[in-house]
């Protein structure tokens, strides 16, 4: 600001000098006189100023010229001079150029034309950190995987873009399937900008996929340290992480109680989640603390009705008499009654002690609330106990073989249904996106797997044709659930009187109807 103020002042100074110069000849009764070479010229005063404005620009293309060639005289010595940036910046103009028109082209998914464009850019600008990532997208998406690696190594040769390279590289390890490499680059990246959220999210599943739930913990911690998780979430997943830690101590064999602490340590943090809950439960049972243990499936029940959590309190007390079992879960059940898993549950309880027609009440309303294969499984057991015919018992399991398998644990990423709960999806490897909810493609048994209906009531096998439901055979994607399933306990059922082995059709036992009851019911 305030040299321009001067060079500003200088000029106006000029400008004034040269004036009153003027003025000054303009004024004079004589003129000016020159003597060169023994020649007299006489100059009136308007020649005079004329004269010296052609000595002025006269002497300042002189210097030009003499500048001009001091600066040749310095570009032939190899100096950079204002010859070389007038080159320099044409050849930029042109480089930018075509870095545009790589661009262009990656936007519409040339990826030959995009290399060829980048290369140029590179070669005119040499700033290969501005050109180094474009030309790794543009020789990914053209499919040359060699040529992208052989930029993202030369990005981690700059600081700049040290941190863009690794993460390309990364990205290629993970499309490679080279989960330790693609570890260890992940830890470096991290280490180069700990704040970035991708990052953070690769590494925590990288180790959460090896196992290493210490090393997730520490990578959880920095997410929300970063701010880029909430507080809720951050709690239920260190809770995921402390029952990972100890499943897998337990599962090496390790029942230390180090390994039973993050059990418990897990349901502290998640009171309402299912796996941890369970996990707590029978870590404190081991301890000989069987009424918290109860407490900590009431809460979690209270929230989610499941089937692990029953087969946990069931644990408490092993040697216990079916009568005694119904007796002791009735507090359980009487948190969520109108709940399907509470109903079945209740009927499993009321088969296992040879009650039939209470376990009929207690499935109440569920054969025309979309019932499962547990349900009807259920009902084959209620048939069996009364005595009915191996027919209709077989009706009942050939429903549950087409059925819909009911609630499982789904991953709310890519959809696939678990048998039990997990971590990290065996699917598409998303870590905590587990939850316990009824598939949008219901998973069905197979018509094929009729096969097994002999192993339980006796007699031929289904056919196709003896099924009581429409036979669709459906992809196998789930075990088939038998008789195996459900604790039965029958003395001496009665011998079905002689019939002939065809199986009911849908009409002969309508799912919402009773087909057969005892003369107890």
């Amino acid at each position: 600001m305030l040299w321009s103020l001067i060079k500003v002042v200088v000029f106006l100074a000029i400008i004034a000098g040269l004036a009153l110069g003027a003025e000054y000849l303009m004024d004079s009764a004589g003129g000016v006189q020159i003597t060169m070479a023994g020649t007299e010229f006489t100059l009136q005063p308007l020649q005079a100023v004329i004269a010296l404005l052609v000595l002025l620009f006269a002497m300042w293309i002189l210097l030009k010229v003499v500048s001009f060639l001091f600066a040749f005289l310095s570009f032939l010595a190899g100096d950079e001079t204002a010859i070389t940036r007038f080159f320099d910046r044409g050849r930029e103009r042109r480089g930018y150029k075509a870095l545009t028109e790589a661009m262009i082209a990656m936007a519409g998914g040339e990826g030959r034309e995009a290399m060829r464009r980048a290369s140029r850019a590179e070669k005119l600008l040499q700033r290969p950190e501005l050109t180094g990532l474009l030309s790794a997208q543009a020789a990914e998406l053209a499919g040359d995987r060699s040529r992208a690696t052989a930029a993202y190594k030369a990005l981690i040769t700059h600081d700049e873009t040290r941190f863009v390279g690794v993460r390309g590289i990364l990205r290629q390890k993970l499309a490679e399937g080279d989960k330790e490499t693609a570890l260890k680059l992940a830890q470096k990246a991290q280490s180069l900008r700990p704040r970035n959220a991708e990052v953070q999210d690769t590494l925590l599943r990288l180790q959460a996929t090896s196992g290493d739930w210490t090393g997730a913990r520490g990578t959880l911690a920095a997410k929300l340290k970063s701010g880029t998780i909430p507080k809720d979430v951050y709690t239920r997943r260190t809770a995921v992480l402390a029952l990972s830690q100890a499943e897998a101590a337990m599962m090496n064999g390790e029942t230390t109680p180090a390994a039973r602490d993050q059990a418990i340590e897990a349901n502290r943090l998640s009171p309402d989640f299912v796996p941890a809950a369970v996990a707590a439960a029978r870590a404190m049972n081991a301890q000989g603390r069987p009424k918290p243990a109860a407490k900590v499936i009431r809460k979690a029940w209270d929230t989610t009705p499941h089937p692990d959590l029953a087969a946990a309190f069931a644990e408490l007390e092993p040697s216990e008499t079916p009568a005694a079992r119904l007796k002791r879960f009735q507090p359980l059940l009487k948190v969520k009654p109108d709940n399907p898993e509470t109903r079945l549950v209740d009927a499993e309880l009321h088969v296992a002690a040879e009650d039939f027609p209470g376990a009929r009440r207690a499935l109440g309303p569920l054969a025309e609330e979309a019932p499962d294969a547990r349900f009807y499984t259920l009902m084959a057991a209620i048939e069996r106990g009364e005595g009915a015919s191996d027919t209709i018992v077989k009706g009942w399991l050939a429903r549950a073989l087409q059925a819909p398998r009911g609630p499982q644990w789904v991953c709310e990423n890519c959809h696939t249904a678990h048998a039990e709960w997990a971590p990290v999806c065996s699917s598409c490897e998303s870590f905590d996106t587990l939850s316990w909810t009824t598939p949008k493609a219901p998973v069905t048994g197979t018509g094929a797997a009729t096969h097994l209906i002999p192993l339980i009531v006796g007699g031929p096998a289904a056919t196709a044709e003896d099924m009581p439901v429409p036979f669709d055979p459906a992809p196998e994607t789930a075990s088939t659930p038998t008789m195996a399933d459900v604790d039965v306990s029958v003395a001496d059922p009665v011998e079905p009187a002689a019939e002939d082995d065809t199986v009911p059709t849908a009409e002969d036992v309508p799912p919402g109807e009773e087909p057969r009851r005892s003369a107890s019911s």
